[in-house]
């Protein structure tokens, strides 16, 4: 397994050999790999590798083992559900499936990780087609990086920003820069460029002047857990990006699979919200200080959107507003008539 390095894009383009499961744990750790739905696809490739590493002879010894490699890796990051789902369904997959043998259960989780790897692919194209028509010709506005880089391919709220522009939208796309790890300067604003998507850099303190200018038409966010009522964990500062779209009239939009929906969790009070190093505030990418030595720091690398300022959350399934998200939940009920319309 290669797994690009995040933490030096723009500048480089560099990839890392995962040839066990605490080099995939570190990369998630250290964001290598960043973004829900793609830590999800690195768990459950980190656990076929974990898998690999693990004796053949008792199948009860293995499961157990594959258990505590999977513990391991959903430790590396409490707020992203993806991570525990992935892992919970490839244990699910292994425990079902015992009767196969330690020997055969290996080659089959690895297919079961690319089963969940082309499986979020198609899910990000679906949910890039359900949200299409949502966005409006004019300018759509964005923070963090919920694009291909952050997904197994085309991304949630890049998805959507993909398949309105593949659709014959005309889009100029604002990318706040996301402090303190500058997903958006160094990950968004890279891939739209790659994809020759109108797109333009401002600092996070910038978007209220840009929406006061009447240059964004609509804000489309990813999400990295969604509880019940359709509250919405997203990366540091997407709150304040809704409370700045409400107050000026703009509608905001979450991007994100189902499996990012956390429907244990009835409101966004139960997430835990993930407290980072101190140093990814006080120095730049940890080499330059920007601030004094001693400061005290607060480093929470998410914070919760409440529903009431959410228009609608955009899956593979459609786009409904936060009140029928849990209507979802049964993947045989029709939604057709809770689905939002542009």
């Amino acid at each position: 397994m290669a797994m690009l390095d995040q933490s030096r894009l723009p500048g480089e383009v560099t990839y890392v050999a995962c040839r066990d499961a605490a080099t995939v744990a570190k990369g998630i750790k250290e964001l290598w790999v960043r973004g829900a739905p793609a830590i999800g696809v690195a768990a459950a490739m980190g656990l076929a590798l974990g898998a690999r590493d693990l004796p053949e002879g008792d199948t009860d010894a293995f499961l157990k083992g594959l258990d505590e490699v999977g513990e391991m890796l959903v430790s590396q990051r409490p707020t992203a559900v993806n991570l525990a789902w992935a892992v919970n369904r490839m244990r699910a997959f292994a425990k079902a499936h015992r009767d196969a043998g330690p020997a055969r259960l290996k080659a089959m989780l690895v297919e079961e990780s690319q089963r969940i790897l082309d499986e979020d692919i198609a899910t990000c194209r679906a949910i890039g087609g359900a949200g299409a028509h949502l966005l409006p010709d004019g300018g759509v506005l964005t923070h963090c990086n919920a694009g291909a880089l952050a997904t197994a391919g085309y991304g949630t709220a890049l998805g959507v920003i993909r398949g309105a522009v593949e659709a014959g939208r005309h889009l100029r796309v604002f990318a706040d820069e996301t402090r303190p790890v500058l997903q958006g300067a160094r990950l968004t604003a890279w891939e739209l460029m790659q994809d020759d998507i109108d797109v333009t850099l401002i600092t996070d303190n910038m978007a209220a002047h840009v929406m006061s200018k009447g240059l964004v038409q609509a804000v489309v966010v990813g999400a990295d857990r969604i509880a019940r009522n359709g509250d919405a964990a997203n990366k540091i500062g997407t709150y304040g990006v809704a409370l700045l779209a409400d107050a000026h009239g703009i509608p905001f939009y979450v991007a994100a699979p189902l499996s990012t929906v956390d429907f244990s969790m009835q409101t966004g009070a139960e997430i835990p919200i993930e407290e980072r190093e101190p140093a990814e505030v006080t120095h730049v990418f940890g080499r330059t200080a920007i601030a004094p030595d001693g400061v005290k720091v607060m480093n929470p690398a998410f914070d919760v959107t409440p529903a009431r300022l959410i228009r609608a959350i955009i899956t593979e399934r459609g786009a409904v507003a936060p009140a029928d998200l849990h209507r979802l939940e049964d993947p045989a009920a029709d939604v057709t008539p809770y689905l939002v319309r542009l």
